[in-house]
C-alpha cells in the first residue's frame, strides 16, 4: 500500500473503519504554527454524519486527539500525529458478508490483492471512515495557507441532477453551513433534500458533485512536467473514496467549444494582469496563473444500498443476491465537502512549501 502524499508537507494516513482508531501523521509542518485540538475539531465536525440528513446511523464522537508535534498549542517542527478513536462499531453484518463482495465496493479487489488478509469490516482501509484522517490534515494545511492569504472552500453544486445556481464567493461562505446538503443555493438545497429523502424511501442511494475553490492564489505553483498542479490536485482528490471524476474550470465542456470561446483573454485590472474569464480554472500548463482555482469532483452514489444485488460467494463460487445491511449514508456528497477542501489544502500547502512561500519556522 502507498499511504503517504506530498513531498515537503507529507501526510501518512493509518487505521481501518472498524479498527481501534483512524489517524494521520503530518511530516514537514513548519514550527511555530499556533493550532489546537479545537481548531482541528471544527473541520472534523463538518463531516460528521449526525448533521447531515439521511446519513449513516453510525454515531462516532470523533474527538480529535493530538499525540505529538504540537506543544502548548504550537507546532514544534516534529511529526504531528492526530487520531480519532473508533467507538461505535458493529461488525456483525460484515462477518456474515465475509465472502460476498458488495457490488460497487473494493471488497473483491482488496481480497484478491491482499490474499484475503485485508480487514474487511466496514470496508477496512477502503472505507469512507478514512476521510476523517484527511480532514484532520486539511485543518492544519488550511491554517498554514492562511498565513499567505490562500483560502480554500467547497460546496455542493449537484445532487441527483438537481443543480445549484452559481453564487458569489461571499454567498458560498455564508450559506454552505446553513443547510444539511452544504449547498450555497438555498432553493436548490431544499430540492436536494427532498430528492435524498425520496431515494431513501426507495432503499437506494444517490450521488452528486462538489465544487472546490482556492482564492488569492499566487502565480507559479506547480512543477511541470509531471508534478503539475492540476495533476497533483486530481491525484489527491481521487484518493477520496467514491470520487469518480475530476474536472478543472470548464472541464469536459471544452470538448465542444472553439478556441475563441475557451481561451481566457488577459487584461489589466487594478494594476494586475488577470484573465477576463476563468475557463482554465486557475491553472495553465500545470502552473497556477493567479486566478481562483476551480475544480469539480463527481461523487458516486453510496455503494451499500438496501436493495438486493447480485454477487458471488468467492469461497464456494456460487451466485448470491444479498441485501447489504448495516448503517450507511443515502448520499455522501454533503459529507464530502469538508474532505474536498482538505485534500485541496494539503496539496496546495505542499506546493507552497516547494515554492518557498512558507518558512520552516513561523515567527
Amino acid at each position: 500500500m502507498e499511504n503517504s502524499l506530498g513531498r515537503l508537507f507529507t501526510i501518512t494516513s493509518f487505521g481501518e473503519s472498524h479498527g481501534r482508531c483512524v489517524g494521520i501523521i503530518i511530516d514537514g509542518c513548519p514550527a511555530g504554527l499556533p493550532i489546537t485540538e479545537q481548531d482541528i475539531q471544527r473541520d472534523i465536525d463538518r463531516r460528521k454524519p449526525g448533521i447531515v440528513m439521511a446519513a449513516t446511523r453510525r454515531t462516532e464522537e470523533d474527538n480529535v486527539e493530538i499525540l505529538s508535534g504540537i506543544f502548548n498549542g504550537i507546532t514544534t517542527g516534529a511529526p504531528i500525529c492526530l487520531l480519532i478513536w473508533n467507538r461505535d462499531i458493529d461488525s456483525s453484518e460484515y462477518e456474515k458478508m465475509r465472502f460476498l463482495p458488495r457490488p460497487g465496493h473494493a471488497d473483491y479487489t482488496a481480497f484478491m490483492k491482499y490474499g484475503g488478509f485485508n480487514d474487511f469490516r466496514g470496508g477496512g482501509r477502503f472505507s469512507g471512515r478514512i476521510t476523517a484522517t484527511l480532514v484532520m490534515a486539511g485543518a492544519v494545511a488550511k491554517k498554514l495557507l492562511n498565513l499567505i492569504g490562500i483560502e480554500v472552500l467547497a460546496h455542493t453544486v449537484d445532487i441527483g441532477g438537481i443543480k445549484a445556481e452559481p453564487k458569489e464567493f461571499e454567498e458560498i461562505r455564508k450559506n454552505v453551513a446553513n443547510n444539511s446538503v452544504r449547498c450555497a443555493d438555498l432553493k436548490a438545497a431544499q430540492a436536494m433534500s427532498r430528492v435524498i429523502e425520496k431515494v431513501k424511501e426507495e432503499g437506494d442511494s444517490i450521488g452528486g458533485i462538489v465544487e472546490g475553490i482556492a482564492l488569492n492564489m499566487p502565480i507559479g505553483l506547480g512543477e511541470p512536467f509531471f508534478d503539475t498542479l492540476d495533476g497533483e490536485l486530481a491525484k489527491a482528490l481521487f484518493a477520496i473514496p467514491a470520487v469518480k471524476g475530476v474536472e478543472f474550470g470548464s472541464g469536459f465542456s471544452v470538448a465542444g467549444k472553439r478556441g475563441s470561446e475557451n481561451n481566457d483573454p488577459f487584461i489589466i485590472k487594478n494594476g494586475k494582469i488577470v484573465t477576463a474569464t476563468n475557463n482554465a480554472g486557475g491553472i495553465l500548463g500545470g502552473i497556477s496563473n493567479g486566478m481562483p482555482i476551480v475544480v469539480r469532483v463527481a461523487i458516486k452514489p453510496t455503494s451499500s444500498i438496501a436493495k438486493s444485488q447480485e454477487t458471488v460467494n468467492i469461497k464456494n463460487m456460487e451466485s448470491a443476491s444479498p441485501a447489504v445491511k448495516g448503517r450507511h449514508d443515502v448520499c455522501i456528497v454533503p459529507r464530502a465537502v469538508a474532505v474536498v477542501e482538505s485534500m485541496m489544502a494539503v496539496t496546495l500547502c505542499d506546493f507552497a512549501m516547494r515554492a518557498g512561500l512558507l518558512p520552516r519556522v513561523i515567527k
